[in-house]
């Protein structure tokens, strides 16, 4: 089976995310490809559900955050899609709080790192959100800010309501935040889906147990130990790495023994006991890694 591709929609909230979702389903359907969807509400009540197709494999996720409180879910869901059909290409709609690093770090878990493949994180960002953003609270602001810097594209919608010389200032503040990505001006989430779901990429490539995908602006690495590793080296390489990793998450063996389920994030490492001997595989989630030096490093620690 090959790998299913992965399109992440976050935004705030009333940005549009659910009718550029619509587009997207409509044009998968020409082009006969098979598509689930994902959906995740903050509330008890699903919203946006009746906008997927009948037949159209649905999962929805409701009083909570798939980046946080709903994370295990997701992973249980996207799992049951993948076995239960045979898919090109799952949609994710994130509630409107969601984190993009955190939702990204949710979809790669070791046990989907070798089934999904993250094709494109959108950010759906309303024109007046972004303009009146100043009267929100500072977290808020901030998450809205976070959505558009980690985004691969960032559709800028609801343009018709602002003037064209406040156009052109959101456009210059967004592409500002966001140098690598692409920004889509647009109304009415008209977008053309080729730009979103067909950009030219550079191919993937499986070399020592890791696969990179470079049309990622926040990219993913995996690598897979073969033996147990030494704890004090790995804990000089957590030390020395890159500040651009934001996320590590997966199972590990040590020299001393059991299986461990690592975690790393905002500075912070922590191991648990897991059950289950799951391969020892770590997902690493950043901005502009070095794969081959990673990848260098990481299988150092088997020779010793």
């Amino acid at each position: 089976m090959g790998k299913v591709d992965v399109v992440v929609l976050s935004g705030f909230l009333g940005a549009g995310k659910t009718t550029l979702l619509e587009q997207l389903l409509e044009r998968e359907r020409q082009d006969n490809r098979k598509v689930a969807v994902v959906m995740n509400e903050v509330g008890e009540v699903s919203i946006d559900s009746d906008a997927v197709p009948n037949g159209t494999p649905l999962r929805e996720l409701l009083n909570g955050c798939v980046c946080c409180t709903l994370s295990d879910k997701l992973e249980i869901k996207l799992n049951e899609l993948i076995y239960e059909h045979e898919l090109d290409v799952i949609y994710i709609e994130t509630s409107g709080v969601a984190h993009p690093v955190d939702v990204l770090e949710t979809c790669l878990t070791p046990l989907l790192a070798e089934k999904v493949r993250i094709r494109s994180l959108v950010a759906m960002l309303d024109a007046l959100t972004w303009s009146e953003r100043h009267t929100f609270s500072i977290p808020v602001r901030q998450l809205i800010s976070e959505q558009v810097k980690h985004a691969d594209v960032v559709v800028l919608n609801k343009l018709d309501a602002v003037s064209d010389e406040t156009k052109q200032a959101i456009e210059a503040e967004v592409r500002s935040l966001n140098t690598q990505g692409k920004v889509i001006p647009t109304t009415f989430a008209r977008v053309d889906a080729n730009a979103l779901l067909h950009s030219e990429r550079q191919g993937g490539r499986d070399h020592v147990n890791l696969h990179q995908h470079e049309h990622l602006h926040i990219k993913t690495f995996v690598h897979t130990f073969s033996k147990p590793v030494n704890k004090e080296v790995f804990e000089g390489f957590l030390r020395e790495m890159p500040d651009t990793i934001y996320r590590i998450k997966g199972y590990i063996r040590f020299e001393e023994g059991e299986t461990l389920l690592f975690q790393y994030s905002y500075g912070m490492a922590n191991y648990e006991k897991a059950d289950l001997k799951y391969k020892n595989t770590l997902v690493l989630i950043g901005d502009n890694l070095d794969h081959e030096a990673l990848g260098q490093r990481l299988s150092e620690m088997e020779e010793r």
